[in-house]
């Protein structure tokens, strides 16, 4: 689980240099972008956020609801 005070300040890597990219986590293993505009998904492996944007970009697509959980390795 990714701890709290983590959460606070991680924000989208896509995002952050123009807007706020704050980040929700979402079904415990994903932290989604709540820029309207964004749409990333970062999932959380090992207990270890994975903030690249390729990998965000690879579920930005994807529903919530469709998002493996856990995510794949």
């Amino acid at each position: 689980m990714v701890s709290p005070e983590l959460l606070e300040i991680l924000r989208c890597p896509a995002c952050v240099q123009t807007k706020p990219g704050l980040l929700k986590l979402e079904r415990e293993f994903w932290l989604v972008c709540q820029e309207p505009d964004c749409g990333r998904k970062y999932p959380i492996k090992e207990d270890i956020p994975v903030m690249l944007i390729e990998e965000g970009d690879l579920w930005a697509k994807v529903a919530l609801a469709d998002l493996p959980v856990p995510p794949p390795a």
